[in-house]
């Protein structure tokens, strides 16, 4: 029977394969890149402020929701009951609790999580490159042969490199909570190739022409040279599958963290930056609580709570916290009026006048609070930044000029943001 291309090697090796000396030969004409990471932690769906980082408990019982407030380690700092580990931990971090933008639509609001603009409702497909693709193109690795720019994620939307091309999309983990084993076959070969077959010049080409699907090169079967021979060193040397190996972390490492799709995922992105991954996507649960908002959290916010409490002391721990920044968002908040679909228990709409993101590390002091919403939870108070304005934090970090263009397929420049103010509060 005929191999598909994606069953010789499988899912995902394609924007990492033959592809993959593009951006190779930029780091080598670039020189060394600095040493800086960003782990995006994604709350797809769209995280209610009220139940994370942002309780109103003066609000009536109307706004309030279930949960109660409780104290963090920062005195006169409140979080929502259902985050007790972060709390704990709140001298650790940032919460920016002002940002917004108009849009209440999930594609395209999605599309401005990923990449800083809003796509047409009905995409399906990126139409900018996401933040991942960006740092991957201009930067690469940390260290060679990892992944540049790693998914770790139950879905795969507007997370691509749309005109900058395949070479600087993701290296794709997938997990979810019917499958929760995480899914690593990037750097796994189907039985019948070997890793001798494919550093064997020859041996390669002719596989190539006789199935025309070993790597996934939009068709193309070029002469090997040094580049060509790094990129399949990536997906088949000890350096990838070191730094995707979970069962490297002691039991009680991974017992901290979590057993579960969500735990493995933080840990496994942790692994990732550790062994020179620049920009790593995680993704956690559907946050789109229009009912049982208040059920949905208890029964799954405590892994996501745990996992990142866990990530955080690692980074810690391990002295990544100057080089690597951590952020964790939505693409916009809930509202600040309680919802009942008929026969579900109530919960909260789509919102993006208000919504609040978490930082950890990128050289930040913790134990601060950026911004405030209006007693009701709606609208920012003080210091209003738009989402953009996160993405351009994190471009800056990587020493990334977000003013920076790319010509797109038409030959039109454009920028990688277009909305890229500071967020005065954390400079100086």
């Amino acid at each position: 029977m005929k191999r598909s291309r994606r069953e010789l090697l499988t899912a995902g090796l394609g924007a990492l394969a033959l592809a993959l000396p593009d951006l190779l030969r930029l780091q080598a004409a670039s020189g060394p890149a600095n040493d800086r990471a960003v782990l995006f932690i994604l709350q797809e769906g769209g995280a209610s402020q009220f139940e994370t980082w942002d309780p109103k408990p003066e609000a009536g019982s109307e706004i309030r929701g279930e949960f109660a407030p409780i104290r963090t380690a920062v005195p006169g700092t409140l979080f929502s009951e259902a985050m007790p580990e972060q709390a704990r931990l709140a001298n650790k971090l940032v919460v920016l609790r002002s940002l917004h933008h108009p849009s209440t639509q999930h594609s395209s609001s999605v599309h401005l999580l990923k990449t800083g603009f809003y796509c047409r409702a009905e995409s399906e497909v990126n139409e900018m490159p996401s933040a991942g693709s960006i740092a991957a193109k201009l930067l690469g690795p940390v260290e060679p042969r990892v992944p540049p720019y790693a998914l770790l994620h139950s879905g795969e939307r507007y997370d691509g490199p749309h005109y900058l091309g395949r070479a600087f999309g993701p290296f794709t983990v997938l997990s979810d909570e019917d499958r929760p084993a995480l899914r690593i076959p990037h750097v796994a070969l189907v039985a019948g190739l070997t890793t001798e077959q494919l550093h064997d010049r020859a041996g390669l080409l002719a596989d190539f022409d006789r199935t025309r699907c070993v790597l996934d090169s939009r068709g193309d079967a070029q002469a090997l040279g040094e580049y060509q021979k790094q990129a399949i060193d990536l997906v088949t040397g000890p350096a990838a599958r070191r730094a995707l190996d979970l069962n490297a972390e002691p039991a009680r490492v991974r017992d901290r963290y979590g057993r579960n799709p969500i735990g493995e995922r933080f840990l496994l992105a942790r692994r990732l930056i550790e062994h020179g991954s620049r920009f790593v996507t995680a993704g956690t649960f559907n946050w789109d609580h229009h009912g049982e908002l208040w059920k949905d959290l208890r029964k799954r916010g405590p892994a996501f709570d745990r996992a990142l409490a866990a990530l955080v002391e690692d980074v810690f721990d391990r002295g990544l916290q100057e080089r690597t920044l951590i952020v964790v968002a939505g693409e916009f908040g809930r509202t600040p009026a309680i919802s009942s679909l008929p026969n579900a228990t109530p919960g909260r709409d789509h919102w993006g006048d208000a919504m609040s993101a978490l930082l950890v590390g990128g050289g930040f002091d913790g134990g601060r609070v950026v911004g405030s919403t209006d007693a009701k939870g709606s609208r920012p108070r003080s210091a209003p930044y738009r989402f953009e304005c996160l993405l351009a934090l994190m471009y800056r970090h990587l020493e990334i000029d977000p003013a920076l263009t790319f010509p797109d397929h038409s030959g039109r420049p454009r920028s990688v943001l277009d909305i890229r103010d500071r967020i005065v509060e954390l400079e100086g």
